[in-house]
């Protein structure tokens, strides 16, 4: 096990990012179709084709899932991993014709300190197209990559996580997040991270949590201004799931969220968790299965948010976000 994403069977992860203009994009790319959904929760989203991720909309499976930077500009990323999908003659078949299934959902990053003067058209689409030729099903980088790159949370630099798992039964989980939260993932002014009770070994640390929580710990921290956050991410498993038990699976998965950022899912965030279902492994009971796995989902996008921050580096501007690492490593 890598502890990533790529440990499900059937994904591949790539990144492209510019660091002139202090964001970038991040691909999640099926080798088949994957049946699919999404649950949101922020109040300022930002997104392309989650209305076809209903369980009661035709499209049953995608092939690739982007996250980006660049507010609503980063949307182009999608546009770009269409086209390198589309040259290998991937999509949901129409006729004669096929349409590559690509939703994706974007996070703030336009004031990070970077070169965002890119004249008539953005460069994300470019992007997209670069991050989908370089996914891979082996590792991949942590921290300031990809969507992760220009991302930044109330009080130290954002980025890209990743984490995995496997439930009693062998069904693999994993998750990965772009963490650009408008709260804090650490407890108050310390290195403590709230996903704490979830690390395994030491991946973010191994700090464990603060023996008795911070009196300001629990008190109202946020940026501050509207838009100008929110943390997207993508569980996959690889176990065979229906349309409504993937959204069942994003529903749960939404508490790794809540136990790994304070506060989340405000009106500031455009906070959404989609899901991707493999199709390699039969769950053992509907409903007990699933439930275990929802759970395990949880816990996992906790530590890969913990991880996404822990693995960060600072922007090389001045006045730029310190990263955990500069603060407390």
């Amino acid at each position: 096990m890598r502890n990533l994403i790529t440990d499900v069977t059937g994904v591949r992860v790539g990144h492209a990012d510019d660091a002139r203009l202090a964001s970038g994009v991040t691909a999640i790319v099926f080798d088949e179709p994957a049946v699919a959904a999404a649950d949101l929760r922020g109040g300022g989203p930002g997104t392309r084709d989650t209305e076809l991720l209903d369980p009661a909309a035709t499209v049953e499976r995608i092939d690739a899932v982007t996250l980006s930077g660049g507010s609503a500009f980063g949307l182009d990323a999608t546009a770009g991993v269409q086209a390198f999908l589309a040259e290998q003659g991937r999509g949901f078949a129409v006729g004669a014709a096929r349409v590559p299934i690509v939703p994706g959902a974007i996070l703030f990053d336009l004031e990070n300190g970077g070169d965002k003067a890119w004249g008539r058209y953005t460069p994300y689409r470019d992007l997209g197209y670069a991050a989908a030729t370089a996914a891979t099903a082996d590792f991949f980088a942590l921290g300031t990559a990809g969507a992760g790159y220009g991302a930044t949370t109330f009080n130290l630099k954002g980025g890209l996580g990743s984490a995995s798992a496997r439930t009693q039964g062998g069904v693999t989980v994993g998750a990965i997040v772009a963490v650009n939260a408008v709260g804090s993932v650490t407890v108050g002014n310390g290195p403590h991270f709230w996903a704490a009770p979830f690390e395994v070994g030491d991946e973010f640390g191994g700090r464990g949590f603060p023996e008795h929580l911070p009196q300001e710990a629990l008190s109202f921290r946020s940026k501050g201004v509207a838009g100008a956050s929110t943390t997207i991410a993508l569980v996959a498993t690889d176990a065979i799931l229906t349309k409504a038990q993937a959204k069942r699976l994003a529903i749960m998965a939404q508490g790794g969220l809540v136990r790994a950022i304070h506060p989340v899912h405000s009106p500031l965030d455009g906070d959404i968790v989609f899901t991707a279902a493999t199709g390699k492994v039969a769950l053992a009971e509907p409903v007990l299965a699933l439930s275990e796995l929802g759970a395990l989902a949880a816990h996992v996008l906790a530590r890969a948010v913990a991880r996404g921050v822990y693995q960060a580096t600072a922007l090389q501007f001045v006045g730029a976000q310190l990263s955990w690492k500069d603060r407390f490593g």
